[in-house]
């Protein structure tokens, strides 16, 4: 397996990203998890135009801590990561994904870029409201033997199962 490979064995991958729970809970003691640090970026930057936002448990609970910062420079990470595997690889893919062609053909950026929005503004709501998203709980959640995970991850399957048996029918 080289840097350069098109794609990485999920397995290796997934040992990979398993074992970074060892430093992650080591030096700043929690787990991996990305989903707040929306919350972190999203209540410095309005605490710029108000700051009395930063009275709010909520969001202040957010700002403080090196966990919260630690989430915001993993997503950076992950980002770059992507990029530059990307490039190393040599992977270049068309300029609209097989699936959004199949579902909403190839019309205006624009109206996909919309879509996109608020799909991930939909996705993080619900990350937040259950106070954590589902890679979370499956990383993190079940590395901890959390039986909350077990089920957030049992139920996320099958609901994953029951959403792709009812959009094949489509």
């Amino acid at each position: 397996m080289k840097l350069s490979d098109k794609a990485w064995s999920p397995y290796v991958a997934g040992v990979l990203i398993g074992l970074l729970q060892i430093p992650a809970f080591l030096l700043i003691n929690t787990a991996l998890g990305t989903s707040s640090s929306y919350v972190t970026a999203a209540g410095t930057l309005a605490s710029v135009a108000d700051p009395v936002i930063t009275q709010i448990d909520y969001v202040a609970k957010h700002l403080s801590g090196a966990k919260n910062w630690w989430q915001v420079a993993l997503v950076i990470g992950i980002a770059v990561g992507a990029f530059f595997s990307s490039r190393l690889s040599g992977m270049q893919r068309p300029s609209v994904s097989p699936v959004w062609s199949k579902a909403l053909g190839t019309g205006s950026l624009s109206v996909r870029m919309v879509l996109a929005f608020i799909s991930g503004f939909l996705l993080l709501m619900g990350a937040r409201i259950a106070d954590g998203c589902t890679s979370g709980h499956g990383i993190s959640g079940l590395a901890q033997l959390a039986l909350s995970s077990f089920v957030t991850v049992g139920c996320m399957f099958a609901g994953g199962m029951i959403v792709a048996l009812f959009l094949r029918k489509i």
